[in-house]
């Protein structure tokens, strides 16, 4: 195998065959080891109902980034993948494609229907698999599950009987949100509330006799076919006397009972409500508090049925709307049309409005449900295995829902799902795992809600309810949840209780929760908007690793994140940058090792040894916390910076020489060096860093199985690392100063360096000498200077350059102006930091500390800059 790497990073080059490989080699495997930690997550499963989005790619970004650094550290690790059905919305696409073939879905039946379903799933499956395979996610197929394969079709089944027979599952008429487009029940929160244009109209509604004239105002004037009451409050003065009397509804001729009930609200509007039970939440408990009959005037389609006469049957419900409101105006009795902006419930999968409608349906009682997770979540029932979610704000999201909550209507009109396992004989009803024994029996055509299953997922996965599964009892509770805050209560949220009720425990330990990714304007991306990103388009541009450095930089915990082509150009170009410094390192270490004689090496050795060892340890507290943007932050500063722009440049002083052997043990450190950067980044940019690690001398195996950079304490040297840190400052600050007025580094100029530190700084002078070209450097205690000169103040130097002709003594004394104000800035955060009591009470004392030197390092460098100011204005 070539050490050689090519002139220039290729991602598609250096990314074509390495996931085929991965999988070839096992190596995302658990490891098997039983005395090593497990370490588990179960990703979220995508719907099979088309390509993944650049949400999925962060989500598995995010996992995948988790996954590897844990594997790497040791843990066996599980990451393990799957599928969901997703019922509403691969029903309606499969039906759309069978629509365009002239095929409707009744036409089939439900056999043959389910037959292109499960062809379509095969065929999205196939190219989700793809899309995992560019991402470079570490999934375990062999235990690759899908919602609807047989092990969970059992888990599904097990908790429907179980809850059945405790009670906690029951069918009954409700009204219920319904889809008419997919003619199924949705759950509230399958309902997206938007602000659409609508009105008030306002209709009188009269007795017979014409003596009592009541008006009322609806929203929803196609539902009046089905008023079965008119209501007044009891205690308004207005109109109880009328309460007992009747009304005629118009158009129908019928009459129907005027009633008091506390919904109508006296200082609401007229203070007279129309009842429609069977169309309205409120109205169907106003019409089971006063026993008033409960018509649906709707088919399931939302057309008009014959209960509404002849004239609307079959009637589009919003044109029947626009009928009506005719009628009435036509009848003398539409009072007035009044404009207004309210919230009108949407379906989430088709984006049709929703309609209120009374349905036989099963439903899931949650009260007991909810109380369980609200007690175990706040440590009330003596566990201590809640949840930990990242950010913690999101915990409470999670329990406020949970207080609020409503029973879950788990029954959909769909064939494509789980069938729910009750069947009927006459008026008998039975609940089991398998079909009564006896004729007559006809299953419930019903299928669950899809979140009943993905609720179920992070145990049913592993094998319950067969709780003696291998996999059950090495991975469960999973360890960590990564998800968008969007789906909190559809799937989080009935994880854990559903997790807590059938396993007696939290189904993951902590839940990493993000937000959504939106465009370069802060715009969610979307279809109408047309400002999708497809993944792959980016990735064939810039490549995989470069679209997860993205990824995982791009905001904090629960943060949204911006997608910026500005910010892709960067993380190519850094890992361009990384790229070049491996070549050069490679064509420089042959026959060299990573083994570091440490006795040998020189200050700038032990400075970037230091430096390593304190990022490891920064970067990993960072990634337990699962801070990526700052480990990422962390760790760009020290490759680019410290590593490359720095440490690279000061090697060759060293590498230009003639002594052999100090080269080789500086050829050894950049080699140990790059191989602990490589394993650093490797849960993020998996693939590059694979491709440059195998090239590496003295590694073997890929990887992805390596082990994760440790600290090693024999190589922090302080006195090293703050030298190196003066020698940095020396010559940015000659270089900054040079800038300032036009010297180039090719002009010689003179250079004096006040410092306590004379000892430290003369055993640096080649590289004062090499990177600030000196005519004459000048090292010493006190420095005494008879010309004009530009200073710079530094931690443990004053810096004087003395450029007669080149500098103007007014802007000098304008500039350390400028820089005295810096000074004060600083100490007057760093004063207002101690002066808090509470920080100096409750924060480490090793932080206090680093606040005290920070004070003492601003004031010696503002009161030495106070003093050239005076001096040059003296001068």
């Amino acid at each position: 195998m070539t050490t050689e790497l090519t002139p220039k990073y290729n991602p598609t080059q250096t990314e074509q065959g390495r996931y085929a490989k991965w999988l070839e080699q096992g190596v995302f495997k658990p490891s098997g080891d039983k005395k090593a930690h497990p370490y588990s997550i179960v990703i979220p499963p995508p719907n099979v109902t088309g390509k993944l989005h650049l949400g999925h790619a962060w989500d598995t970004t995010l996992q995948d980034i988790i996954i590897r650094q844990k594997r790497m550290q040791g843990f066996d690790t599980l990451w393990l993948p799957g599928m969901d059905h997703a019922g509403i919305a691969t029903q309606a696409k499969v039906a759309a494609r069978l629509a365009e073939q002239g095929i409707l879905p009744q036409d089939l039946g439900r056999e043959k229907f389910l037959e292109k379903a499960w062809e379509w799933k095969d065929e999205y499956a196939e190219t989700i698999h793809q899309q995992w395979a560019k991402m470079g996610i570490s999934v375990d197929y062999d235990r690759e599950r899908f919602t609807l394969d047989e092990g969970l079709n059992k888990a599904v089944r097990t908790v429907f009987v179980k809850l059945y027979e405790k009670g906690w599952i029951y069918q009954g008429e409700k009204i219920i949100n319904w889809d008419p487009k997919a003619m199924t029940a949705l759950s509230d929160i399958e309902v997206i509330h938007k602000d659409v244009e609508g009105a008030f109209y306002h209709v009188n509604y009269a007795s017979a006799d014409g003596e009592i004239v009541l008006e009322v105002a609806t929203t929803r004037p196609e539902t009046f076919f089905g008023d079965t009451a008119v209501a007044v409050n009891p205690l308004d003065a207005r109109y109880a006397k009328y309460i007992g009397k009747t009304v005629v509804l118009p158009i129908l001729g019928k009459e129907i009972p005027i009633i008091g009930d506390e919904h109508a609200d006296m200082e609401k509007g007229t203070g007279v409500v129309k009842i429609t039970p069977a169309h309205d939440p409120n109205d169907f408990l106003v019409g089971q508090r006063h026993n008033l009959p409960m018509p649906s005037v709707m088919n399931p389609d939302g057309t008009m049925n014959a209960l509404c006469g002849t004239d609307y049957d079959g009637l589009d419900r919003f044109e029947a709307r626009k009928k009506v409101v005719a009628e009435f105006e036509k009848l003398g009795i539409l009072v007035k049309v009044e404009p207004i902006h309210h919230e009108v419930g949407h379906s989430e999968r088709t984006g049709v409005i929703v309609e209120p409608r009374l349905s036989k349906q099963w439903f899931v009682k949650m009260s007991g449900l909810a109380k369980n997770a609200i007690a175990h979540q706040r440590k009330e029932d003596g566990t201590d295995d809640a949840v930990t979610f990242y950010p913690p704000r999101f915990g409470d999201a999670y329990l406020q829902w949970m207080e609020n909550v409503h029973d879950w209507v788990i029954s959909r009109q769909l064939w494509w799902g789980h069938q729910i396992p009750a069947w009927y004989r006459g008026e008998e009803v039975y609940v089991g795992m398998e079909q009564p024994r006896g004729e007559g029996w006809t299953q419930e055509e019903d299928v669950l809600d899809t979140w009943f299953s993905s609720a179920l997922w992070p145990f049913s996965t592993m094998g319950w309810p067969d709780e003696n599964a291998e996999d059950f009892k090495r991975y469960y509770p999973t360890s960590t949840l990564v998800t968008g805050y969007d789906i909190i209560p559809f799937w989080v949220a009935r994880m854990i209780f559903q997790g807590l009720e059938f396993t007696g425990k939290s189904p993951f330990e902590r839940a990493l929760i993000h937000g959504l990714i939106r465009d370069e304007e802060g715009r969610k991306m979307s279809k109408s908007l047309g400002n999708g990103i497809d993944p792959m388009d980016v990735i064939e541009k810039y490549g995989t690793d470069a679209l997860r450095w993205f990824l995982s930089n791009g905001s904090a915990p629960g943060q949204d994140v911006r997608f910026s082509y500005d910010k892709m150009d960067a993380a190519w170009n850094f890992i361009n940058k990384i790229w070049n410094v491996s070549r050069y390192i490679l064509m420089n270490s042959e026959g060299v090792s990573s083994d570091i004689d440490y006795a040998k090496t020189n200050v700038t050795d032990r400075w970037i040894l230091t430096r390593l060892n304190d990022t490891i340890v920064r970067v990993t507290e960072q990634m337990d916390k699962f801070e990526f943007g700052v480990a990422g932050h962390i760790l760009y500063n020290f490759i680019w910076d410290e590593f490359a722009n720095w440490y690279l440049e000061l090697t060759k002083e060293v590498m230009f020489g003639d002594d052999e052997d100090e080269k080789n043990v500086t050829r050894s450190v950049l080699l140990y060096v790059l191989d602990n950067v490589l394993r650093l980044l490797h849960p993020i940019m998996p693939f590059f860093t694979e491709e440059i690690f195998e090239k590496l001398p003295n590694t073997t195996g890929s990887i992805v199985v390596a082990d994760y950079p440790t600290v090693h304490p024999e190589f922090d040297d302080e006195k090293a690392n703050e030298g190196v840190q003066l020698l940095i400052d020396i010559i940015t600050s000659v270089r900054n100063a040079r800038s300032e007025v036009n010297t180039p580094l090719s002009k010689k100029i003179p250079v004096f360096i006040k410092s306590e530190n004379t000892e430290f700084l003369n055993s640096v002078k080649n590289y004062i000498t090499r990177f600030t070209n000196p005519s004459e450097l000048t090292i010493a205690q006190d420095v005494s200077l008879t010309e004009e000169a530009m200073s710079a103040v530094i931690t443990g130097a004053e810096i004087y350059l003395p450029l007669a002709g080149l500098i103007n003594i007014d802007e000098e004394i304008e500039r350390l102006t400028k820089e005295l104000a810096k000074w004060q800035k600083e100490l007057d955060l760093v004063n207002r930091k101690l002066g808090n009591e509470k920080f100096v009470a409750n924060a480490k004392p090793e932080v206090v500390q680093k606040e005290k030197d920070k004070l003492a390092d601003y004031q010696e460098k503002f009161d030495t800059v106070k003093a050239r100011i005076a001096e040059l204005k003296n001068a």
